[in-house]
């Protein structure tokens, strides 16, 4: 009883003045949110230098997708990794690794013939293989990606996979629309995530799962989403989340310096995580990296401040640069959830080379019928 009233308090809390969009739209929003925003990342996605990118951009906020590198020469520096074109065999409209396994899981969760139950490695890890090998995967390889194929190969049991990287990886954004309760999508995100074994990425994955699953079922907004889930989770969770939500505070108080600066964005999140010396030629910025002691934080900061405009999130986040489409995925589930899918803008939409087939998937998994309970994951 109490878990069912904390949800219906959640649906209401924070609510403002706007024509809600539609159950289904909000789902929609959630899965097209995280490609979208992860898309406009690729052009300048491991760039560090926020200067650099906006020079790029002729000192303007993006305003399409770009190919990787796109005005940049081609390339972006990743810290530590030296400068190169990450994703090859990408082009303008397409994703980046964190979109292109948000599409493999919802062609999984599509393929299952009904709505719910467990995420079956057995069957997701072939399927993954052969999109690793296949043409149609021209992005960026991770370290955890290429570890756990090797570890594949050799015949580990699958219950032993994974690296022990802090990196966020969400790859959940369809899970919203292809289980009927909360606690049935953060179970399937931390499978979908099983080339990572460190609790920080899995948590992180999961906060996410379940702020966009209260945003797109619940009708929650998504501050009192964010704001119920790291209560839920509590812990180290809870404490990124306090990060992120003091400086977004902190970032629009017209009052503080912050909030005047030209790169607000780019220093509110390197200002909320250390600088991390790997050993390579430079320190890692954190909050602009993919650790989850960054890109949770960041990713809240970036949701609150631009909560009314899923487009101008998407570009902000962008223009930050880093690890970008980490944090991309995380806020287009989220923000996509909270506007449906109609506030994607259209040109946005058109120019996604991956809509149409991943609408067609989208709408087979809404259309099929939920699994009969079968007691936990």
């Amino acid at each position: 009883m109490r878990m069912i009233v904390a949800v219906a308090c959640v649906a209401t809390a924070g609510a403002v003045d706007r024509e809600q969009p539609s159950k289904e739209s909000r789902m929609r929003g959630a899965f097209f949110g995280s490609l979208v925003a992860d898309a406009l990342c690729l052009g300048s996605h491991y760039e560090y230098d926020a200067p650099t990118i906006k020079a790029a951009y002729g000192g303007k906020l993006i305003e399409t997708y770009m190919a990787p590198g796109e005005k940049m020469g081609g390339t972006t520096h990743g810290v530590g990794w030296g400068r190169r074109n990450y994703h090859p065999g990408q082009r303008k409209g397409d994703q980046t690794d964190y979109g292109e396994y948000n599409i493999l899981m919802l062609e999984h969760l599509a393929s299952r013939g009904e709505r719910g139950g467990q995420v079956d490695l057995k069957s997701l890890i072939p399927a993954w293989q052969r999109r690793l090998k296949s043409p149609s995967w021209g992005a960026w390889r991770c370290s955890q990606t290429k570890q756990t194929l090797q570890q594949v190969e050799s015949g580990m049991t699958y219950s032993s996979l994974g690296g022990m990287s802090n990196a966020m990886a969400m790859r959940s954004a369809a899970a919203v629309a292809a289980f009927e309760d909360e606690d049935g999508a953060a179970k399937a995100a931390r499978v979908m995530m099983f080339t990572h074994r460190n609790e920080e990425a899995l948590a992180g994955g999961e906060f996410f799962t379940r702020v966009a699953f209260k945003v797109a079922v619940d009708g929650a907004t998504p501050r009192a989403a964010i704001d119920a889930t790291a209560s839920q989770m509590g812990g180290w969770i809870q404490k990124q989340v306090e990060k992120g939500v003091r400086k977004f505070e902190e970032a629009t108080d017209p009052l503080r310096p912050l909030s005047k600066e030209e790169f607000a964005d780019d220093l509110a999140m390197t200002s909320m995580a250390r600088l991390w010396d790997v050993g390579k030629t430079e320190p890692i910025k954190v909050g602009k990296a993919s650790p989850t002691e960054g890109t949770l934080p960041s990713s809240v900061y970036i949701i609150l401040k631009y909560v009314d405009d899923f487009a101008a999130a998407a570009k902000a986040n962008a223009m930050v640069g880093g690890d970008n489409a980490s944090r991309g995925v995380a806020i287009g589930m989220v923000l996509g959830a909270y506007h449906g899918v109609e506030g994607i803008p259209k040109p946005l939409q058109d120019g996604l080379n991956a809509w149409g087939k991943c609408d067609e998937l989208l709408t087979r998994l809404l259309e099929l019928d939920a699994a009969p309970l079968k007691g936990e994951l």
